[in-house]
């Protein structure tokens, strides 16, 4: 029986590594959820929590945003109804003793509050009430700072340690990819590659937390050095309105 000529294929080399290359990439894909799922416990751990510090992160943006707007509208709306001196000082007091606000309104309750009770009590001398009223905004300033500061600490905490926790999950992670390396004894890319991946993925969700940590940390620090200048000078102006009235009254 006569047999037909032998045809030997013969592919080409560039397009053999080609395929192979499609083959590995398909075979160890790099999606986002695969390295996570890939990566070692330690990886997983420190990838899960700074993700969820991220999300701390954005929340107390959010929610220093609101309270600082509020703050703003708050001082802006007391500072208008105080200077144009249609209500009188007590009328004042009533408006906006029930508002619980975080400004200058704050202030100005509070040192009302320290007069009408020295005036009600009739003391015989008014000498130390001016001092009295002083430490008494003196007191709200660092109390309504120290509210507008709250969790500031966080902003700054992990915008400074964030990179670091990250570059932990990295070094965990390319040890670990070294050890499955001396394992199986390749060095090929189809096997380095993935576990490199894996522990970078850890660096730069670290900085994802880290960089608008640090952002809102600064324009929040801008922020409360703005609103304190603001509660100190309506401090000493309304200190020497007072000041004039106990030396009329005295």
């Amino acid at each position: 029986m006569a047999r037909g000529p032998i045809v030997r294929l013969r592919l080409d080399p560039a397009a053999a590594a080609t395929t192979r290359k499609g083959r590995l990439m398909s075979s160890s894909s790099l999606e986002l959820v695969t390295l996570f799922w890939h990566a070692h416990w330690i990886v997983k751990l420190v990838m899960a929590g700074l993700l969820l510090t991220s999300v701390w992160v954005w929340a107390i943006a959010l929610n220093k945003t609101r309270l600082f707007a509020r703050v703003r509208k708050a001082g802006d709306y007391f500072e208008q109804a105080f200077w144009s001196g249609e209500q009188s000082f007590e009328e004042l007091y009533k408006t906006f003793a029930s508002a619980n606000g975080h400004s200058t309104d704050a202030l100005f309750v509070a040192a009302w509050e320290e007069w009408k009770r020295s005036i009600e009590a009739q003391v015989r001398s008014l000498a130390g009430l001016q001092t009295r009223i002083e430490k008494k905004m003196n007191v709200t300033i660092s109390r309504e700072i120290e509210h507008m500061e709250r969790r500031l600490l966080v902003l700054a905490t992990v915008g400074s340690a964030g990179p670091f926790v990250g570059l932990f999950g990295t070094v965990v992670g390319i040890m670990s990819s070294f050890q499955s390396i001396a394992a199986s004894q390749n060095t090929s890319l189809a096997v380095v590659a993935p576990g490199i991946a894996e522990s970078l993925f850890a660096t730069a969700i670290g900085l994802v937390a880290a960089i608008p940590a640090t952002i809102f940390y600064n324009k929040f620090t801008v922020e409360v050095n703005r609103q304190a200048q603001r509660l100190e000078g309506f401090a000493d102006e309304f200190s020497a309105i007072l000041s004039r009235q106990i030396d009329e009254r005295g």
